[in-house]
């Protein structure tokens, strides 16, 4: 969140009543379910690192739905071919408060940060980085990557661990089958098995195949918001089908019933959505160095004096 005034006025921002079923505000339109009411959430065209670089498919945020679970933000992307479109040139930039995550479907991607790590992400492995309390990274597609075709998602940390160490973690996980389907699961525990990726909130996040004209019912915990982004083929979630690259968000307390593939994302509800006053914030002059030769940091504007409350 940005305001290009300098001295602005604290706002607090108070959630906005859910859309009307069957209408669209926002990227967000609501349908009725099998078992209850899903949304819709449309992706949009954003080029990633400014007007010249790649494209990426925004699902999350949206005005209409800002979180599912703690996750706050999903951009998917690809196939690309990386000839046409330059692949991914992202210079390094900074992180607070939150972690990202990165999966791959094709191609190699080129993880460097501030704190030390240099790895390369590849498909079937996630990368996850927390930020705490600051970090910087770049992010570039190998010079061997012919087609680019991935997800990347954040989640927002809770209050307690936002000034924590910033740190990487990678992990393979082993894909996992079942009537019909073939999943990997990389965050948090789904279809009885557990990533020993540690998050800092209860989260889910997985890679489903599913075969064609198969439904599969996947038990959540109760209590967690979750969806399915819908990465390719034609994809239905308690029978609302979902547009391509868009997500379906069935709320909580439902099971998960997709149809063919998709990326099944969840979590327990976050209850606090804290932003610090330019004024009272920790005085960062460098979150760190890079090795000589990288690329300029990408610009970003200042902090703006806005508090943000709890949602709810």
């Amino acid at each position: 969140m940005s305001n290009p005034e300098k001295n602005p006025q604290p706002t607090v921002c108070r959630p906005e009543p859910a859309p009307a079923r069957g209408g669209l505000r926002s990227g967000v339109v609501v349908a009725d379910g099998e078992n209850g009411p899903v949304e819709i959430l449309e992706p949009r065209d954003v080029p990633l690192g400014g007007p010249r670089g790649m494209t990426v498919r925004r699902t999350l945020p949206q005005k209409g739905r800002s979180l599912i679970g703690a996750w706050c933000f999903l951009d998917s992307y690809g196939p690309d071919h990386v000839a046409a479109t330059g692949g991914m040139r992202v210079p390094r930039h900074p992180h607070t408060g939150l972690a990202t995550v990165s999966w791959l479907f094709e191609g190699r991607i080129d993880h460097v940060d501030s704190a030390g790590n240099w790895a390369t992400v590849r498909p079937g492995e996630v990368d996850l980085m927390n930020a705490g309390r600051g970090i910087t990274h770049s992010e570039f597609s190998t010079a061997d990557t012919s087609v680019l075709h991935g997800v990347q998602l954040w989640y927002a940390f809770p209050d307690a661990d936002r000034f924590g160490e910033p740190s990487l973690d990678t992990h393979r996980p082993e894909p996992v089958a079942g009537p019909g389907y073939r999943a990997c699961v990389f965050i948090g525990s789904l279809l009885g098995v557990e990533s020993p990726v540690a998050t800092r909130i209860p989260l889910t996040g997985a890679e489903l195949r599913i075969e064609p004209r198969t439904t599969v019912e996947i038990d959540v915990p109760p209590g967690h918001e979750h969806g399915v982004l819908r990465v390719d083929a034609p994809l239905s979630l308690d029978g609302v089908e979902i547009p391509r690259h868009g997500i379906g968000f069935a709320g909580t307390d439902s099971p998960l019933a997709p149809e063919r593939t998709g990326v099944p994302v969840g979590g327990a509800e976050l209850d606090e959505l804290r932003g610090t006053a330019y004024d009272d914030g920790r005085p960062f002059p460098q979150f760190g160095t890079f090795p000589p030769g990288q690329p300029d940091p990408l610009p970003a504007p200042e902090l703006p004096n806005t508090v943000l409350r709890a949602r709810g």
